[in-house]
């Protein structure tokens, strides 16, 4: 990759220019088209599909030319209906036009999409804003579903917007400012082997600049994250292949995270190619919630930011420009200004903070504060499908705030590396208007003196081998776990399976970042068929030394795990199947022979 560096005082100016600038508000309707733009910006709607067709930046063709689900967005699409997927706007769209002065007199116009599917009556809209002087769309996204005669729909599976280009523009992707790389070129593409859904092997073309830096497969997966602390994300152009030598940034900034579901937890995918809002979905295991009558929830909002610079500027400074608004403080004014026009929008005068104190468990790092759905874990917070979740880090001394909490009651959960359990509190209620406060202390679960533990409670398995490990044979080293997972023969690493010896072993090495039950089989290329070896796959064996000080007059002892995750054959699904026998998973330890009662994973 070829990057200039920005001076300090350029780079300044540049974060700032979307604040900066001052032009004409521009919303207009044709026969065929809506249409926003200001003096850099431009989106037209096309009426007849219910996405944007046409989106420019200086005049620069962000999207290129439209065929089918490509050259189009952001639009909506759902895995939704009783036959699955459906892209609304493809019935009978009917559509608004915006056009006003927010509180601060700045202009601002606004285009909603609504379309009903026929069978079911479920509604669902898509909204885009733009405001004079940025470079950017406010979007929002609602589903409805009022039906008495069939009150339970089904599950919101997969609701997102995505922004699918269909030009050569674009070099790059990003998830976070440790994970990019180059896009694939065409060489790579045209000579690719499918190894597995979505992932491909481009070995054959050992040139190509993804192979070269990155690794010698592309999967989606790769470029997946999790909530907590994503901010902003996207693709980048870095000028070799735009008319003009400009390098232009397409980002997903995440301002607000209170109207998606799962926490900080919750991770999924955000760009591969496609740059998408996964507003709700059941990857990785996901709870999401049933569409039932009554269902009205309004998502957002998020915000499409769309930035230029000179040719070669680094793809770090241009994701630095559209994170600084990854802030729910920012343009809070503007949203109550249009909440008029979005259904469900909470305002600010709905809307009060919280603020914690948590005295934490020794060794405690990485704190985090959590408020969610009461009475229930934050991963299952989709029962109440009014209910809004917020997080935030702690500091050293235990402290965070989180502004623009909407009213209600909440669970705090407040968890951290290092640390088994986590401490949680109920009926936590927020006020409109008022500060929320409260100072709690937290100890670390304990079944008694401890004698040994391996590896960090932390809600992951990156520190076991190829987890967060960086793949030092690629220049741009990504971890390894988003690596397609063939790449990692278990059988090879561990050919006599995992034996690891308290105090000796090293658990960077000697334990692997997944237990498989089986290697190999479906969906693994490189080991096509399963290997179960002697019971050295799905058995580890630990082994420890105990003085006799350390167990004398001592009658039981308990052995803790916590898990980062676990695969059943429910699949995405928490719904039992008695047709397979593994949809709750049997976890068993034996010690010294001795085989104890199986924990149930459900």
């Amino acid at each position: 990759m070829k990057f200039r560096k920005l001076s300090a005082a350029f780079l300044v100016s540049l974060l700032q220019a979307p604040q900066l600038v001052a032009a004409a508000l521009n919303a207009t309707e044709t026969d065929t088209q809506l249409v926003i733009s200001n003096d850099r910006l431009y989106a037209a709607v096309q009426k007849k599909g219910g996405a944007i067709v046409k989106l420019t930046l200086d005049g620069t063709n962000l999207l290129g030319s439209p065929s089918g689900s490509t050259g189009i967005g952001p639009y909506l699409d759902c895995y939704c209906t009783p036959k699955g997927f459906w892209t609304p706007g493809s019935v009978a769209p009917e559509y608004k036009l915006f056009k006003g002065k927010d509180g601060k007199g700045k202009d601002y116009g606004g285009i909603v999409m609504s379309d009903t599917y026929t069978e079911t009556g479920q509604v669902l809209e898509q909204y885009w804003f733009l405001r004079d002087g940025e470079t950017g769309l406010h979007t929002f996204s609602r589903v409805a579903y009022h039906n008495e005669e069939q009150p339970f729909l089904r599950n919101l599976q997969e609701l997102r917007t995505l922004f699918r280009p269909n030009n050569d523009m674009w070099t790059h992707l990003l998830t976070n400012t440790k994970q990019y790389a180059p896009l694939p070129g065409k060489e790579a593409k045209e000579k690719q082997v499918v190894v597995q859904d979505a992932t491909w092997y481009l070995g054959n073309t050992p040139n190509d600049p993804y192979v070269k830096q990155e690794a010698d497969y592309f999967t989606k997966y790769t470029f997946q994250d999790s909530w907590r602390d994503i901010d902003a994300y996207g693709l980048f152009a870095d000028g070799s292949k735009t008319e003009d030598g400009d390098a232009y940034g397409a980002w997903l900034v995440m301002n607000t995270k209170d109207t998606y579901f799962g926490g900080p937890l919750h991770s999924d995918l955000v760009v591969d190619g496609i740059l998408y809002n996964y507003i709700s979905s059941n990857h990785h295991g996901d709870q999401t919630p049933n569409i039932t009558n009554g269902f009205d929830r309004t998502f957002g909002p998020q915000y499409f930011h769309f930035n230029r610079f000179p040719g070669e500027t680094d793809i770090l400074k241009a994701q630095a420009d559209a994170a600084q608004y990854a802030d729910p403080e920012w343009n809070a004014d503007f949203y109550d200004s249009i909440a008029k026009h979005v259904p469900n929008y909470v305002p600010t005068k709905s809307r009060g903070s919280f603020e914690v104190k948590v005295d934490l468990p020794k060794g405690a790092k990485n704190a985090i504060a959590v408020l969610a759905q009461s009475g229930v874990d934050f991963q299952d917070n989709v029962f109440d499908t009014k209910a809004y979740q917020y997080w935030a880090n702690l500091d050293e001394s235990g402290r965070a705030t989180i502004p623009r909490v909407k009213s209600g009651t909440y669970r705090l959960t407040v968890y951290a590396d290092n640390i088994f359990g986590q401490y949680t509190q109920d009926k936590v209620k927020i006020k409109a208007g008022k500060t929320e406060k409260k100072n709690v202390r937290w100890r670390e679960e304990s079944a008694g003196k401890e004698l040994w533990r391996i590896g960090t409670p932390d809600k992951t398995s990156g520190e076991y081998r190829h987890g967060f490990e960086p793949d030092t044979s690629k220049p741009l080293q990504p971890e390894q776990y988003r690596i397609y997972w063939a790449n990692w023969d278990f059988v090879k690493d561990f050919p006599e399976g995992v034996n690891f010896k308290v105090g000796e072993s090293d658990v960077g090495k000697d334990l692997n970042y997944v237990h498989w039950s089986v290697f190999g089989g479906k969906g693994n290329s490189v080991r096509p068929e399963q290997y179960v070896g002697d019971g050295n796959v799905n058995n580890w064996t630990i082994a420890f030394d105990l003085k006799e000080s350390q167990v004398k007059q001592k009658k039981h002892a308990t052995f803790t795990v916590q898990l980062a995750g676990a695969k059943t054959a429910a699949g995405n699904t928490d719904i039992y199947n008695a047709s397979e026998p593994h949809s709750n998973l049997k976890y068993t330890v034996n010690i010294n022979g001795k085989d104890l009662e199986p924990w149930v994973i459900p």
